[in-house]
Order: structure tokens, then C-alpha cells, then sequence
């Protein structure tokens, strides 16, 4: 077994778990928003997650974000 194959198999293992590299700035359609999950690694974010599956990160500490994570939950909460 080479090193690069460890190598190999440790980052595709990492690039399942999504984690908030690049934080998008701009506001995001919050209807279009169905779940999301906080992170704290490597930059404090929440992860939106739309109704077509993609993933989105933004800065925790926006004004917007708040507003948008208080909908879903109001939405869970109603299901």
C-alpha cells in the first residue's frame, strides 16, 4: 500500500463532509432555503441548504442569517 493511496482515500473522506470553506456574501432567497447546519470549523458559518440539494455557506453573524435560520425552524416547527 503507497502512501499515496492513504493519502488518496483520507481526502476523498474529508470531501464527503462538507465543511464551509468560502463563504458566500451575497443574500440568499430564504424560501428557497430548507434546512441548514451550523459550523464552527474552520470559520464560524451556517451551511443553507436549498430545495435543489446545494450547499451554501455564509457568515454566521449577518443580520439576514438569523432572520433565514428563525424561518426554517418556524417551518419544522409546523410540519
Amino acid at each position: 500500500l503507497s502512501i499515496f493511496s492513504i493519502l488518496g482515500s483520507v481526502s476523498s473522506q474529508s470531501m464527503r463532509k462538507f465543511s464551509c470553506v468560502t463563504l458566500s456574501t451575497k443574500q440568499l432567497n430564504i424560501r428557497s432555503l430548507v434546512s441548514y447546519e451550523k459550523h464552527q470549523v474552520p470559520t464560524n458559518a451556517i451551511m443553507f441548504i436549498t430545495a435543489g440539494g446545494i450547499r451554501i455557506c455564509v457568515s454566521a453573524d449577518q443580520r439576514w442569517v438569523q432572520t433565514a435560520i428563525k424561518r426554517i425552524d418556524e417551518r419544522r416547527a409546523a410540519k
